[in-house]
């Protein structure tokens, strides 16, 4: 296994050999990010309408839109980027993402959470 080193509070922190995979994908996303000449903002949101257009796990979610939370991305931005791509991935792909972000972060983004009346798949 890899190194550990200590936190201020004494608690003891894996090395990067012990999160091999996790480092990886850190890596990539900031090297993605630094190559595409994109502002943060863009960025998450171009992230959020690929995972939408390739059905991603609610993990995936937790993490970009957690991301683009913290600098501050407005939910109608987000809102606005499932809308316009519904009509090339289709409604089922735009209201499980909904309604998967919805559930994890308690944002409104479908009435009843897209469950019962008023969505349509």
């Amino acid at each position: 296994m890899g190194e550990e080193t200590n936190r201020p509070d004494g608690a003891e922190v894996p090395g990067e050999a012990d999160t091999p995979v996790f480092d990886t994908l850190v890596e990539m996303t900031l090297n993605a990010f630094e190559r595409s000449g994109l502002t943060a903002e863009t960025y998450l949101l171009t992230r959020i309408a690929a995972l939408v257009a390739t059905g991603a796990s609610p993990a995936s979610y937790l993490l970009n839109v957690g991301a683009a939370d913290e600098i501050g991305v407005p939910l109608e931005k987000i809102q606005g980027t499932l809308v316009a791509i519904a009509p090339v991935v289709g409604s089922a792909r735009v209201v499980t993402a909904a309604s998967g972000i919805s559930e994890a972060f308690g944002l409104p983004l479908l009435p009843g959470g897209g469950q019962g009346e008023g969505v349509v798949t």
